[in-house]
């Protein structure tokens, strides 16, 4: 699998113009669940040449591909690295989770820094983040009743309370839960492993995970209520600094 997934982002970059802060590999690989027919969702941060962001014409800040390769299904998506460090000093869970996911196949030397300062940016806003994205597919889960959704709910709501508690982005659903022993996610992880993205939960006892939904988003508020993370990111003047470096060294 990792051989793989480096060869795919290999041949994914190689098609890009701009060069490449960094790209990591997110999505059901990441959380620990993915199934044969999983999309390999690759994210990242590229840089833009000088012209692009001090003329009129920024025309590529955002670069996406979505295609078949090699019988696989890729979903790319890079962002420049001042929109992407400006996504970096909100409240956004997803670049969290890309510069510090443990699927990094391609980095410069600025990423260890970036991943640093990353961490300067956690607050205990982000606790809101995860929660609004938890009850958005719930909806989803409670419309379709497939698998896939509902163990976003756990997800979810495992990383936003693990990230309340601890300062550190953990989305691996199979990790998290040895912290938070949820007994029916090992099945759950299990049917959609050996299953598909399009698994069905027909027989679904709703109103049982309807109350685990409830009751983990409770403890969610909770440990956004309690957690020691700062209301606002600290890491802007790095952020600044770090941005100025790689436009000069990679801009020209």
């Amino acid at each position: 699998m990792q051989v793989a997934q480096d060869q795919i982002v290999k041949k994914v970059l190689a098609r890009q113009s701009y060069p490449m802060l960094f790209a990591s590999v997110v999505g059901s690989h990441l959380y620990g669940f993915p199934s044969f027919d999983s999309d390999h969702d690759i994210r990242g941060a590229h840089v833009l040449p000088l012209e692009n962001v001090v003329g009129l014409y920024n025309e590529r800040e955002t670069l996406e591909l979505f295609e078949h390769m090699d019988g696989e299904k890729i979903d790319f998506v890079s962002h420049d690295v001042h929109k992407y460090f400006t996504l970096l000093l909100k409240r956004n869970t997803n670049v969290l989770e890309q510069i510090f996911s443990p699927l990094v196949h391609h980095r410069t030397a600025y990423f260890d820094e970036l991943r640093e300062i990353a961490g300067e940016c956690i607050t205990s806003n982000h606790g809101h983040a995860y929660r609004g994205f938890a009850q958005k597919i719930w909806a989803v889960f409670e419309k379709q009743r497939k698998l896939k959704p509902l163990l976003y709910v756990f997800r979810t709501l495992l990383t936003g309370m693990y990230l309340m508690e601890t300062g550190e982005v953990e989305a691996n659903i199979m990790r998290l839960n040895h912290r938070y022993r949820l007994p029916y996610l090992g099945d759950l992880i299990a049917l959609k492993l050996h299953g598909s993205e399009e698994t069905l939960m027909e027989d679904a006892d709703m109103s049982f995970y309807e109350g685990e939904f409830r009751r983990l988003m409770r403890q969610l508020d909770d440990a956004r209520f309690h957690s020691d993370l700062p209301e606002e990111p600290r890491g802007k003047p790095e952020l600044h600094d770090l941005l100025v470096r790689l436009r000069l060294e990679y801009g020209g």
